[in-house]
């Protein structure tokens, strides 16, 4: 009964993260407090995911990879690197090998959230589509997170799932190196050979915004009409529904008011800007004490040290997704203003307020200055992008360099074990001032770590109650005992988890029924270990089956069924060459 009831928690966990909105901590917080109720595994067990010294490892290395990008490493690795390129090819070889190489020594979603700027920026430059450049970086970063254990938090996450497993920590930071390089080799031919052909032409977020005057009004307010003394909520302009507008500044002489509050008082002669469907303009008229204001110079562009475009875009664990923007009102919730949004590459026009916000949402916002330090980590946005160049602690470069070298040495080496090499370097790069403390801190992805916690427990649950044994025996069955069989079942069935949820919970929850299926078999456990982390990573046939595909989804202006004409053929190749890599070397 015990198996059966968590063999149900795992259904309804799956289903859950597949077919509803809700983020994947929600969740699997939620099926943690089932298994609390249900008294199936112990307090010690439940909790043994945040102890894990992989969960902790992956934090620290956060950290780091907040310094290195803090201080303009990866930022200086491409200025000298992506030159300027005559052709999609020599771009994409400029750009690719650094990024996987890159990836196998850091964290590779913070490398693709600074490279995305640097990329989009490229692409004008040299006149190659941004769309035939930003899918390949998200493919380079995961192929190269394959080469060692701290190239993603997905391997981290399954080494240290194992230990405590099993008591064996022999695994090392170049265990799944060989694994990795005939994978990131045959990914990356197969991407310059057949992939890049596959890739579509799109215009980038960029364009499909455009000019914001294209779509925003100006009116000023008249010196004796009725709405002079009034708030903005009594004059009624705070979001004008019926007319599809949404009052997104004022201009008071030199001054600019931004994200306007509801309690802001009107004076004679504001000007007021309006964003939203523009055939709303003269309904706007015919109100008292408004009139038009020199349409063609409207303030959105022009330049103030009070105001700034920045674009975000939305995570799947942001609490407005599903929400219109009126009804999340993103301005107190930010300080900031929507005036536009775009999705799969597109603007959605009319009226801003009533646009209900999906994942991947790429959203140009008005705001202050302040925002980029307030919000750049925040995990509600996958990316926070200034639409001008921003400033960066080049000064600590040297320092971060360094930390990351001795980092990467000190755990390659055996001197000291790579929890210890990462928490030592993580205090290093506060210390060395390459990132302040509370930079640090915001560094720290709670949501990714509070998954991974839970996804642990559920992992126990699944081994302790017998419900693993249950699903290796129905492997048995199909794929039988063989040792090429069962690595192929292992992987397919990674894989497949991994791209409906997130690559981190799918390697948490593969792990006890592969390792089940492998004991029963009388086989070595270290080598469906490095299946499941290969697997678990390499998912490119959807934008949800790793975040730096997420990542890129909005800025490249890309559809869906690109991720699947380009990546469920590379999602083919890499599971060939890992299985057979991984049977060659071990059976």
């Amino acid at each position: 009964m015990q198996a059966l009831f968590v063999l149900a928690l795992t259904l309804a966990v799956f289903a859950a993260l597949i077919l509803t909105r809700h983020s994947p901590d929600r969740i699997l917080l939620l099926a943690l407090a089932a298994l609390a109720a249900s008294g199936i595994i112990s307090h010690a067990d439940l909790l043994s995911g945040f102890a894990n010294p992989g969960l902790a490892t992956v934090a620290f290395l956060y950290v780091v990879a907040a310094g290195i990008r803090n201080t303009g490493g990866v930022s200086w690795v491409s200025s000298r690197v992506l030159g300027r390129p005559t052709n999609e090819l020599g771009a994409q070889l400029r750009m690719m090998i650094p990024v996987t190489l890159l990836s196998g020594i850091m964290n590779n979603t913070p490398i693709v959230a600074t490279l995305i700027p640097a990329i989009s920026t490229w692409s004008r430059q040299t006149g190659i589509a941004v769309s035939k450049l930003l899918i390949p970086l998200s493919y380079a970063a995961i192929l190269g997170g394959t080469l060692t254990l701290i190239g993603t938090s997905t391997n981290l996450v399954t080494a240290g799932l194992y230990t405590s497993m099993t008591g064996d920590d022999s695994l090392g930071l170049f265990s799944i190196t060989p694994i990795g390089l005939v994978v990131a080799a045959c990914g990356l031919t197969y991407m310059w050979l057949v992939g890049r052909h596959l890739l579509p032409t799109h215009q980038s977020v960029e364009d499909s915004f455009g000019d914001p005057r294209e779509y925003s009004t100006e009116m000023s307010v008249i010196p004796d009409g009725g709405l002079v003394g009034k708030t903005i909520a009594q004059a009624g302009l705070r979001d004008i529904r019926g007319l599809g507008l949404y009052l997104v500044e004022i201009v008071r002489g030199d001054k600019v008011i931004s994200a306007v509050s509801r309690e802001e008082r009107l004076q004679a002669d504001d000007r007021l800007i309006f964003v939203g469907d523009t055939r709303g303009v003269l309904q706007l008229q015919e109100m008292l004490g408004l009139r038009a204001y020199s349409p063609d110079k409207v303030a959105l562009s022009e330049s103030s040290p009070e105001r700034k475009l920045v674009e975000v875009v939305l995570s799947p664990s942001s609490p407005i997704i599903g929400q219109t923007i009126g009804d999340a009102d993103f301005r107190k919730r930010y300080g900031a203003v929507v005036i536009g949004v775009a999705r799969e590459g597109r603007r959605i026009k009319g009226h801003i307020g009533g646009i209900r916000l999906q994942p991947a949402d790429t959203l140009l916002l008005e705001t202050r200055p302040a925002f980029l330090s307030r919000q750049k980590y925040n995990r509600d946005f996958l990316l926070v992008t200034d639409t001008e160049s921003h400033q960066i602690n080049r000064e600590g470069a040297r320092r971060a360099g360094a930390i990351i070298l001795a980092v990467i040495l000190s755990a390659a080496t055996g001197l000291t074990d790579i929890f210890t090499a990462s928490l030592v370097g993580a205090m290093a790069m506060v210390v060395t001032r390459c990132l302040s403390f509370n930079q640090a801190k915001s560094a720290l992805d709670a949501q990714v770590l509070l998954t991974i916690a839970c996804a642990m427990a559920l992992g126990v649950a699944l081994r302790e109650s017998g419900a693993a044994s249950l699903i290796a025996n129905a492997i048995f069955s199909v794929a039988g005992t063989h040792p090429l069989s069962l690595l192929i079942a292992s992987y397919l069935m990674t894989l497949a988890v991994s791209e409906l949820i997130t690559n981190n919970a799918a390697a948490a929850l593969a792990l006890p029924i592969v390792l089940g299926a492998a004991e029963a078999a009388g086989l070595a456990p270290q080598p469906f270990v490095l299946t499941v982390m290969v697997a678990a990573s390499a998912a490119f046939a959807t934008p949800l089956g790793y975040q730096t595909n997420l990542m890129v989804y909005g800025p490249g202006g890309y559809r869906f069924a690109d991720f699947l004409k380009v990546g469920l053929p590379l999602n083919l190749i890499c599971a060939v060459a890992g299985v057979s890599t991984i049977y060659a070397l071990w059976f």
